[in-house]
């Protein structure tokens, strides 16, 4: 697939996916979406790919939402001369598809957060597993400020980062806050310099990618199915992803590691 709108890197076991419309703050477009998604279904099945990371190109946009100029996506709600049974399926056919397919991903999924996260740009952040970001990235649920709601899995992301009432403030708000506020509400997971930002990122996502792959992978499908069900219906989960990760090459490397007193050599199988 060809990219305009992203630039899109694999190396180390790491895919990265950065928004390339610096000029609009990376505002998504249908095809930046189109491509962004063809971007992230790569990464899910390429056997290589342990890790992926989402960024924005420039400094001072991560994302801003949805590129409004010129009647773009979220102008469309407000064409009354278009039969609403035409465009009632707009946002599950468009922007929607990324958090589908984000939340089949097992791979560890990180944003990098160089700028505004505002808008659907804010879900696009919330809806990864861990947020790193620039000391002058500054973030806002601000759906409000335009009449209407969050409509790319804000309101059931936040929530579950910052708890309901925090959540429903930022909603209902619509207010910018920075990213040391970010950091004390657990929104994001580090606040760097921005100029060390993706170096950051990177060392992280690097760590992850030499691990055990199959029992970060399962780990992290746990703690999601884990939420929605009772403590009985978790620990069978459990011991589901227990028995798979017991059967790996890694999972008897790891203990042979220990008792020799030396690093694991992760196989990630």
């Amino acid at each position: 697939m060809d990219f305009e709108q992203i630039t899109y890197e694999k190396s180390d076991g790491i895919a990265t996916i950065t928004l390339n419309r610096p000029e609009r703050m990376n505002a998504f477009t249908p095809k930046m979406i189109d491509e962004w998604y063809g971007a992230l279904w790569d990464a899910h099945t390429d056997p290589d790919t342990r890790v992926v990371i989402v960024t924005g190109s420039g400094n001072r946009g991560f994302c801003t939402g949805a590129d409004v100029s010129g009647g773009n996506l979220l102008g469309r709600l407000q064409d009354e001369t278009r039969a609403r049974v035409e465009t009632r399926n707009f946002l599950r056919d468009g922007v929607q598809r990324i958090p589908r397919l984000v939340s089949l991903m097992e791979k560890p999924y990180l944003a990098a957060v160089n700028g505004a996260a505002t808008g659907a740009g804010m879900d696009m952040a919330s809806m990864c597993d861990i947020r790193f970001a620039a000391d002058s990235a500054r973030f806002g649920m601000t759906y409000v400020r335009m009449g209407i709601i969050p409509g790319d899995g804000g309101a059931y992301y936040l929530p579950r980062i910052v708890g309901t009432a925090r959540a429903l403030d930022l909603i209902w708000s619509g207010r910018l806050f920075g990213a040391d506020e970010a950091l004390a509400m657990g929104y994001v997971s580090a606040v760097v310099p921005a100029d060390e930002l993706m170096t950051y990122t990177r060392e992280y996502a690097l760590r992850l990618a030499k691990g055990p792959a199959v029992a970060i992978q399962m780990a992290k499908r746990l703690v999601y199915r884990s939420a929605g069900v009772d403590v009985d219906a978790a620990l069978d989960l459990a011991g589901q992803a227990m028995y798979v990760a017991q059967g790996t090459e890694d999972a008897k490397e790891g203990p042979r590691a220990f008792a020799e007193k030396r690093d694991p050599e992760w196989k990630g199988r």
